[in-house]
């Protein structure tokens, strides 16, 4: 016997759908790639999103096709996003700050039939075009423009693909393919994750709940996270169902930009990596800006020091949500909401609590093992593999047939991490970045959030130098705040008491950047090769 209700595919057009006819009105501001303001409304946002399908569909583009996007968050990006997906194809977001080698590969590899881009991308498209094998179309995102048409040969504008009559949106298997992301690996080539709309409409329901990230019609939300980067962490998607203003931010990313749109536009809730956020609040800290509107803002994609959660708590009123996930987990896995039990800790222990990654919402699990995959304790100590199943956890990577899981079932993050009792979760390193000292490991997370709450660092890394007596010993690669000049001496005094003794860095390094992926993270296999001998060098 089966049940007697209803049965409706979960789609990602039913989103702009119901967005349009029950938030229609609700703003969505964007800065374009000129520095002006658009404002659009959700109403407008079906409107053209259903005539750019009748667009593609003109061009001769058809269900499961890849259509890639060189762009930053703003009102077209958005309407290509719900086009794409609505009309059965697959959007597929390129990372614009990989090599073009990267870049080359992963359009290739996912067979892309078009690509449409915004301006700023314009010099990387004219140079890698002609070894993109599979695209046919190149559509520029704006309106007639003769400087692109010169350099692009071909060219297509993307407001002249809006002029047909809107097409209806097809009734879809909800298991069809949506969007296509690829990992941001530093080793080997990247790997595509092919989302279904049914997991990204369950991974839309769970993000928005209260014990995530708490979406709702009465927020304004800024996410700085691009869109290229794991889906802006399904928040386009999330802010459709719930009906939120959005702000997007285009390719304005420095502090000033950003605090501009946070006190201009009432930003309620901000999304980014730790990066993003240190540009904020030196920037608010120059122009005295209080920031009265944001509430809440949501750190992932690396720790955020604890000196950062402080200083938007303390001085801003502002609630740090720290979460995790990853390409291969659409992306959220966990988010730091507190328990109702934990409603009276005191400041030192919730302030504790907040550290961690949090715990994860319905329709995800999580476990952790050790080297020979035993399932270790939910302690809140044991130091294991991280694992992870759920609703919206890949399964096979695009393009190959060997599923990626373990014999049992469970992703392998990758990371090193800790459960207690509740499920929070904290990251203490990830697999190839945990020191490894005599037999001892020794967490790089947390000697580099003792490093950058120094007030003389501006950004550092823990990494693992050879050491001829206990294989390796941690060193600090650090990047010294403006007008500072701290002593290697002085930074290695700041470790003492806050960890164990045998744990404190051997050495401080100073350097004028530390490198970064494409998604904002420290590139820690580069420095392991220009500093990795120091030691060895030192005689130490």
């Amino acid at each position: 016997m089966l049940g007697s209700m209803m049965k409706q595919p979960l789609l990602i057009s039913d989103l702009i759908r119901h967005a349009a006819r029950y938030h229609g009105d609700t703003e969505i501001v964007s800065r374009e790639t000129t520095g002006e303001i658009n404002v659009t409304r959700w109403a407008a946002v079906e409107d053209q999103a259903r005539r750019l399908a009748a667009g593609l569909r003109k061009l001769g583009l058809s269900e499961g096709d890849r259509i890639a996007t060189l762009a930053w968050n703003n009102h077209r990006h958005l309407k290509i996003w719900f086009a794409v997906s609505g009309a059965g194809m697959v959007c597929h977001t390129l990372n614009p700050r990989l090599f073009p080698e990267q870049l080359i590969f992963i359009a290739n590899d996912a067979a892309d039939k078009a690509i449409f881009f915004d301006r700023t991308f314009m010099p990387l498209v004219r140079a890698t075009r002609e070894q993109l094998r599979t695209v046919a179309h190149f559509i520029y995102m704006g309106g007639r423009d003769d400087e692109v048409a010169s350099a692009i040969p071909g060219v297509i504008f993307f407001d002249d693909l809006v002029q047909d009559d809107p097409a209806e949106w097809p009734v879809l298997d909800e298991d069809t393919p949506c969007s296509l992301c690829y990992t941001s690996g530093t080793t080997g080539n990247p790997k595509g994750v092919l989302y279904s709309h049914r997991s990204t409409m369950i991974h839309t329901f769970a993000i928005s709940l209260p014990d995530a990230l708490s979406l709702s019609s009465r927020e304004t939300i800024l996410p700085v996270v691009p869109m290229f980067h794991a889906n802006a962490w399904g928040i386009p998607y999330a802010a459709a169902m719930v009906g939120a203003k959005l702000v997007m931010p285009g390719p304005g990313l420095d502090g000033d930009s950003l605090l501009g749109l946070i006190d201009g536009q009432k930003v309620t809730l901000a999304l980014g990596v730790p990066t993003i956020w240190q540009m904020l609040l030196a920037a608010a800290e120059r122009s005295g800006s209080g920031m009265e509107s944001l509430k809440r803002n949501v750190i992932g994609g690396s720790a955020a020091a604890p000196s950062m959660i402080a200083t938007f708590r303390d001085k801003y009123d502002c609630e740090t949500i720290h979460a995790w996930g990853m390409t291969e987990t659409s992306p959220l896995g966990t988010a730091n909401q507190v328990k109702g039990k934990h409603a009276d800790l005191d400041a030192d222990a919730m302030a504790l609590l907040r550290l961690g990654q949090g715990r994860p919402p319905f329709g995800i699990d999580l476990r952790i093992v050790d080297d020979e995959g035993k399932v270790l304790p939910r302690d809140g100590s044991s130091q294991g593999a991280l694992q992870v199943r759920g609703h919206w956890v890949v399964d096979t990577y695009f393009g190959m047939d060997r599923n990626a899981l373990t014999d049992d079932g469970w992703f392998d993050t990758g990371d090193v991490a800790t459960l207690d009792d509740d499920g929070y979760m904290v990251i203490r390193d990830r697999t190839k970045d945990i020191i490894k000292s005599g037999g001892e490991w020794i967490s790089s997370v947390e000697l580099e959030n003792i490093a950058v709450s120094h007030p003389d660092i501006a950004m550092a890394a823990a990494i693992g130098a050879r050491h001829e007596k206990w294989d390796e010993r941690p060193i600090i690669v650090a990047v010294k705040a403006e007008g500072r000049n701290p002593s290697a001496e002085e930074i290695l005094a700041y470790f003492e008491g806050k960890v164990a003794k045998w744990q404190i860095p051997d050495a401080v390094v100073f350097t004028d950047a530390i490198p970064l992926s494409g998604t904002g993270k420290m590139l820690k296999n580069k420095l392991r090769d220009q500093f990795g001998g120091i030691l060895a060098e030192r005689g130490t």
